[in-house]
């Protein structure tokens, strides 16, 4: 039967017009692809230290493998504080040795039972440049649990929380700029950087100074872990030397029979052995 009134057939113009034109879908980020951006930087750092570039202690803010660093890095230059000096000061922490108490050092016993995982010491000195110790400086530290998650609400692994770990610690160094806590060993855990990214196990730590301007911030790694090679962070700090600065050394002296083992930790500030932090330096 022929129609009467046949449908109109658009013209290829109008067609072209009215239609939504879909990008293609990207393949999804590899690791194969993270491994070779971080290869050629890593080349290139390389070439240009034998054409005689200073070492680079500290990474670039926008280390493109670490994908959110381009988001999340400060893109405008640091504001100088003017003024009365002492008017910074007053935002300071003030934290002595009768506000943190040597329960907040033991991550194991802030709760009424005993966290699961394997328990660990870790100790090591705050040292200055000449290699002086840093004494009374507030050492905090954070890190997930033996599962891979942290006590955040921000935090969506489905790895289980344990009710007896929180993850969070403090205390002061002494006279000879020593630290120590009592902890479990964190366990490494995935993140979206790209597909099928995974953390190494690392304890965050932040250093105060004097005052809150000051604070620093680092993370230490545990010797031999077999994701250093895959992940972008640790891979942001280019230099051998210094990368190999964020990792501990297992000492078996530290263990305690029955009871925990051992990892030290020495802490530079400053000068060509400091130890990589994360906020970079004023």
């Amino acid at each position: 039967m022929k129609l009467s009134h046949p449908a109109p057939v658009p013209s290829p113009a109008s067609a072209s017009a009215s239609e939504t034109v879909t990008p293609p879908a990207q393949p999804p980020l590899v690791q194969a692809d993270i491994d070779r951006e971080i290869a050629g930087l890593h080349a290139a750092y390389e070439k240009a230290r034998a054409g005689g570039a200073p070492p680079a202690h500290h990474p670039p803010r926008d280390f493109r493998p670490y994908r959110s660093s381009g988001l999340r890095h400060p893109k405008e230059p640091l504001v100088a504080v003017n003024g009365d000096p002492e008017t910074v000061e007053l935002h300071g922490p003030v934290f002595g040795p009768t506000d943190v108490t040597e329960l907040d050092a033991d991550l194991t016993r802030q709760h009424r039972g005993e966290p699961l995982g394997e328990r660990i010491t870790v100790t090591g000195r705050v040292l200055d440049s000449g290699g002086r110790p840093v004494r009374n400086q507030l050492v905090e530290v954070w890190q997930a649990n033996a599962s891979g998650r942290y006590a955040h609400q921000r935090d969506q692994h489905p790895a289980p929380l344990d009710p007896h770990f929180t993850g969070v610690g403090r205390c002061l160094t002494d006279d000879h700029g020593t630290y120590t806590f009592t902890t479990i060993k964190p366990g490494p855990y995935p993140w979206r950087n790209h597909l099928n990214a995974w953390r190494p196990a690392h304890i965050h730590f932040s250093l105060f100074g004097t005052a809150f301007t000051q604070r620093l911030i680092t993370q230490m790694y545990f010797p031999g872990d077999p994701l250093f090679p895959y992940d972008p962070i640790l891979a942001s700090v280019t230099d051998t030397a210094a990368r190999e600065r964020l990792v501990a050394t297992y000492d078996h002296g530290l263990s305690r029979p029955e009871w925990s083992l051992g990892y030290r930790w020495d802490i530079v500030l400053d000068g060509p052995s400091a130890t990589w932090i994360e906020e970079g330096r004023s």
